[in-house]
């Protein structure tokens, strides 16, 4: 079934299937809910899902009072507040990942799980800042849709490229008309960002790692340094997927995420 709520800052929109065990599903920069499809119609027979918009994502309300990681981190927390979750497994896509860190770095006794699905608990560096700079500067001078169509394919392998190019261009149909101002501000709070490999070690629960062999935007190598520094890993490697494995292989990623929610029910 779909929800709307309307919390104190901000309101936000979520999605909510299945009973049982509380999973909340992050998703990334200029994504939205729908992002997770494939996985909150296979998982809801398994547990409680829940996946919302972000604030200036999707149905939520614009990113005006919501800055930073950690603001919208914060967010995630009202959120469980007004559905009454005390604990939930936490799994964020790339964006979506530092927000989950940031949030397990505040809130920690509210998470029995952590999920990294490509994504990486490193800084920016100053290349990747640099980067980040130029792409708000096209998004101010170009529009959000000129952005999006230039940046969305280099998300996926080549195998996707060249096998499923109508998936790619279904993505940047859906979000071709994303907000340039909160493109903008997701930028700016991922620049402003730091380092929370400390966040991996402190935490007692099971950390997910999920990797695209193929990730040009957060590499293999990179997200396997920091495979060891939680107490209890998962590292799973998807074939063939870039940086948007739960579209590229939904079927890995589902097999991928319900073992991990067995291992956290029954372990």
């Amino acid at each position: 079934m779909d929800k709307s709520i309307a919390g104190s800052t901000p309101g936000l929109y979520y999605r909510e299937e299945g009973i049982g065990l509380p999973v909340v599903l992050l998703h990334g920069f200029a994504e939205d809910d729908a992002i997770w499809d494939n996985q909150v119609s296979y998982l809801s027979a398994y547990c409680r899902v829940i996946v919302p918009d972000l604030p200036g994502s999707g149905r939520s309300p614009d990113l005006t009072s919501v800055k930073g990681v950690e603001a919208l981190a914060g967010s995630i927390a009202t959120l469980m507040d007004q559905l009454a979750i005390q604990q939930c497994i936490l799994i964020g896509h790339s964006m979506g990942g530092y927000i989950a860190l940031a949030f397990a770095e505040k809130y920690p006794d509210r998470l029995t799980a952590l999920g990294l699905f490509h994504s990486t608990a490193y800084a920016d560096n100053e290349e990747k800042k640099t980067g980040r700079q130029k792409s708000i500067e096209f998004i101010r001078n170009n529009g959000s849709a000129a952005f999006i169509r230039q940046s969305i394919p280099n998300l996926f392998s080549g195998y996707t490229r060249e096998h499923h190019p109508d998936m790619i261009d279904g993505i940047i149909g859906r979000y071709s008309g994303f907000s340039p101002d909160s493109l903008i501000a997701y930028y700016e709070a991922m620049i402003a960002r730091p380092d929370r490999t400390a966040v991996l070690r402190q935490f007692a629960g099971p950390v997910l790692f999920v990797i695209g062999k193929a990730d040009a935007v957060i590499p293999m190598e990179q997200v396997l340094q920091q495979c060891h520094l939680p107490a209890i890993s998962h590292i799973h490697i998807i074939e063939n997927a870039g940086h948007m494995g739960m579209l590229e292989a939904p079927g890995r990623s589902n097999t991928i995420l319900h073992s991990f929610l067995n291992f956290v029910l029954y372990s």
